[in-house]
């Protein structure tokens, strides 16, 4: 008996040194997967949809019309894993992986933000069939949103872009693909709050050896063809609806970048979040939810004149 005791104790403790080690190891590993799986048990399931750009992981939950939520560079569905469960009682929620991340194809060479776009118009037209749909955008994600809506602006009803959108920005004063610790470090400072606890240094080694060979990497080899997929020159234009929900602390898409697409757009009201950066949905995830709901409770967006449009708070 005490030898069972014994070997059953030795068992746990090797269990135990083998999890902080990947903990150690791999941190943004166990974080997504932990993202991945609040989603599973929120009762999201995963399924995958034939694209242009090979198949995509899509996380699919909820009744009601079709409401689509589009995570950013380098990220992956269970971005929205603290805010899609929230809204599945009144929408078909649908939580892709965007090409080239996570589960989705293509997994190697380089990425484009028109294989992006290629595989969102496939993936909606799986979802929502020649109906309209909700389009929610963080970074990168609100960026590929504009480009369906300008293409496709009879399939989309509201637009909601997240710190982000298809204009030119200021170039960061960090490097689009980390390679030290360093760099990982200025990075994290741009983009989440003063206030906000920083990731250790064995995470930010982590984002470091990730970065090397992820979708910053691979998208970074298409950069000279992005120009194609910028809107600067045609907002005044743009037939969609658009809400701004923006987080004041964002300094790689700070607040002029929202004020400028508030101002040039036809239809645009902008709401900012106080102490949260440039993913709020992760960040500061209960006064981002609370002002996603309330955004998709406001009549749209009308035509007005620019010099009258308001800018509301988040508290």
């Amino acid at each position: 008996m005490k030898k069972l005791v014994f070997a059953f104790g030795f068992l746990l403790i090797l269990v135990i040194l083998a999890f902080v080690f990947v903990v150690w190891r791999y941190p943004l590993a166990v974080f997504n997967w932990n993202n991945r799986r609040m989603l599973k048990n929120a009762g999201f399931q995963k399924t995958q949809v034939d694209t242009a750009a090979g198949k995509q992981t899509v996380w699919v939950a909820g009744t009601g019309d079709t409401l689509l939520l589009l995570h950013g560079l380098g990220d992956h569905g269970g971005s929205w894993s603290n805010i899609a469960p929230q809204l599945k009682s009144q929408y078909h929620v649908v939580v892709p992986d965007l090409a080239g991340h996570a589960e989705s194809a293509p997994a190697e060479g380089p990425l484009s933000v028109g294989t992006v776009l290629a595989a969102l118009s496939d993936i909606i037209d799986h979802e929502s069939p020649g109906k309209p749909v909700i389009l929610v955008g963080n970074s990168l994600g609100a960026w590929v949103a504009m480009l369906y809506a300008e293409k496709h602006p009879d399939r989309v009803t509201r637009l909601v872009l997240v710190d982000g959108g298809a204009v030119k920005g200021e170039t960061p004063a960090y490097a689009h693909v980390p390679s030290s610790r360093e760099d990982a470090r200025k990075m994290f400072d741009a983009v989440i709050d003063a206030g906000s606890p920083r990731p250790s240094d064995f995470v930010l080694d982590d984002i470091v050896r990730q970065a090397q060979h992820g979708p910053m990497a691979r998208m970074a080899q298409t950069a000279p063809e992005m120009q194609q997929y910028l809107m600067d020159d045609r907002l005044a234009t743009f037939k969609t609806p658009v809400d701004l929900l923006w987080g004041e602390s964002d300094r790689l898409m700070p607040l002029v970048y929202a004020q400028k697409l508030r101002n040039d757009l036809i239809a645009a009201r902008l709401t900012t979040l106080p102490r949260c950066g440039h993913v709020p949905q992760q960040e500061c995830p209960k006064a981002f939810g609370a002002a996603l709901a309330q955004i998709l409770g406001y009549p749209l967006p009308e035509p007005r004149p620019l010099a009258e449009t308001p800018v509301e708070k988040s508290r």
